[in-house]
């Protein structure tokens, strides 16, 4: 528990400045976290983070995560769809020469973490762009849930939401946890709103986005499961991976620009 507090009070004196700083370091450090994340895919699939694979997999995540205008050098037709799609193809050509290192499964598993880590990080880089209590808002969204879920779960919890995915979590705590973040968020928006809606939609797209990030942690967990793994890394100790730490963001985040929150 003590290892898990520090590197919780460490991970959060560095990640909240940036957050408030946002621009290019916030840029940066998601560009980052996105490639940490996608390594840590890799490791789990037992591919090696230096092999042709894994760098054409850093290469599409980082092409998914980073600015548009990053990608202005690039003629027309390669914008950043087409560009993952060319790199893709990369993974899908190398199971034809190696197959028996690297096969169809493997680019099919690589082709959805880029998309979903790609388009995750990329979405929290919008939020950021609108404005800081907007992604204050995601980001308070998966930490109230997550933390009322744990709360409410330990005292009332008795009925397993998903005992072969995740045997901790219960109904109690999901609804209580969605519960207590709907309602302090709700008094966060009435000072700090977010979007162009009233905020009783505001209201009705916490509860969603709260049970998204919930149901990003169920496919993280059963990711893990899928792998025999505890954790989808080491990087933080007593915490896991980004993976493990960001998992309900990469639903929450892209779901806020689907419904043009951001």
């Amino acid at each position: 528990m003590k290892t898990r507090v520090i590197t919780a009070v460490v991970a959060l004196a560095i990640f909240i400045p940036l957050i408030l700083i946002g621009g290019l370091p916030l840029t940066i450090a998601a560009l980052a976290l996105g490639v940490v994340a996608i390594s840590e895919v890799l490791v789990m699939k037992k591919i090696f983070v230096t092999s042709f694979p894994a760098i054409v997999s850093y290469l599409a995540v980082l092409v998914m995560i980073m600015p548009k205008a990053w990608l202005s050098f690039l003629p027309a037709q390669l914008n950043r769809l087409t560009t993952t799609y060319i790199l893709i193809l990369l993974l899908l050509a190398h199971t034809v020469f190696h197959k028996t290192r690297f096969n169809f499964d493997d680019a099919g598993v690589l082709t959805l973490a880029i998309l979903y880590i790609g388009m995750g990080f990329n979405a929290f880089l919008t939020a950021r762009a609108d404005g800081f209590f907007t992604l204050l808002y995601g980001m308070l969204i998966v930490w109230l849930t997550d933390s009322g879920a744990y709360i409410f779960g330990r005292q009332f919890g008795k009925h397993k939401l998903a005992p072969k995915v995740s045997p901790n979590k219960t109904w109690e705590g999901s609804v209580l946890g969605t519960v207590a973040a709907t309602v302090i968020l709700a008094i966060y928006l009435h000072f700090f709103p977010v979007g162009h809606v009233n905020l009783g939609l505001m209201v009705v797209v916490t509860i969603v986005l709260s049970i998204l990030g919930q149901i990003g942690d169920l496919i993280e967990s059963a990711l893990k499961r899928s792998y025999g793994v505890k954790d989808s890394g080491k990087i933080l100790p007593g915490h896991g991976g980004i993976l493990d730490r960001f998992d309900s963001m990469l639903l929450v985040m892209p779901t806020l620009y689907l419904l043009g929150i951001i």
